[in-house]
């Protein structure tokens, strides 16, 4: 195939190998608003099929699956609307997904319950944090992570609603969380890896903590695959080619990679089924 199908169909092969690779530690990258497009599920799906062992995730899309993981819900709505009546009706707008604030209203008293039941005085990494989370919720990303043992970092848990939540509740507690320890998680996965490829959905914060990793070790990336809708001529990381974290020594020179250019509501669904289907068979 040609243009961004067959980038995809490139895509799926290479992931594949990936998987079947069974010296090959998986990472995933998840940036832009996914969960609430409805993604989520593939996301368990892969970490319950052992096809993601070190995900790396914006704090939104966290948030969004505590959200979801609580009973709440993300109803689909119209990009064409009056978003000065949505928040008269306390209605959050992402594109055409509309959330009431009634779901933050219920996720910050669970947050709030989750720190409570945290060790007074204790230091915790951010991925160990979330763990905690996540051994409280019966489903989704987080609960799925926790039950299969699978780290989830995210470095910038600050620029979200996880992060405002520890923050309201650190003004009057000593649990102290320490991002930089996840640094030293991370970077001992990347060590003690014999290969490594990764599925990186968008871009941003989750896809460069993924690469720089690999930069304090002689090694790089051996397989990569990253689904984006950004412009790689812009000059931000969301869009940059996988061949440019050559000249980073992120990714080996040897490397399997391609870069698909679209919507990852639609490309990401259309990669992991054909993978599995092909797994499957």
């Amino acid at each position: 195939g040609a243009y961004n199908g067959g980038a995809l169909s490139r895509g799926a092969d290479i992931y594949e190998k990936m998987v079947k690779d069974r010296g090959t530690v998986k990472f995933f990258g998840l940036a832009g608003a996914m969960v609430p497009a409805g993604m989520g599920g593939i996301v368990s799906d892969l970490i319950g099929k052992g096809h993601i062992d070190v995900l790396v995730s914006t704090g939104a899309n966290l948030t969004h699956d505590i959200i979801e993981a609580i009973g709440c819900r993300h109803y689909h709505g119209s990009a064409a609307c009056s978003d000065v009546e949505l928040r008269h009706d306390e209605i959050n707008r992402i594109y055409d997904v509309f959330l009431p604030n009634s779901a933050f209203i219920r996720f910050e008293e669970f947050m709030q319950n989750v720190f409570s039941s945290l060790d007074t005085g204790e230091t915790l990494s951010i991925m160990q944090l979330l763990g905690e989370i996540g051994t409280h919720l019966d489903s989704g990303i987080l609960a799925c992570a926790a039950k299969n043992d699978v780290p989830v970092f995210c470095p910038a848990v600050a620029d979200s609603m996880i992060g405002l939540q520890y923050w309201l509740f650190a003004q009057t507690s000593r649990v102290t969380v320490d991002a930089f320890l996840d640094m030293k998680e991370l970077i001992d996965i990347c060590f003690a890896a014999e290969k490594a490829g990764a599925l990186i959905v968008g871009g941003g914060v989750p896809k460069n903590f993924i690469l720089q990793s690999m930069l304090v070790t002689p090694k790089g990336f051996d397989y990569a695959v990253q689904l984006t809708g950004d412009r790689p001529d812009l000059g931000g990381l969301s869009g940059a080619t996988l061949d440019e974290a050559r000249s980073w020594g992120k990714v080996c020179e040897e490397a399997q990679t391609v870069t698909v250019y679209g919507d990852a509501t639609i490309t990401l669904p259309m990669l992991v089924a054909s993978v599995l289907e092909r797994l499957d068979s």
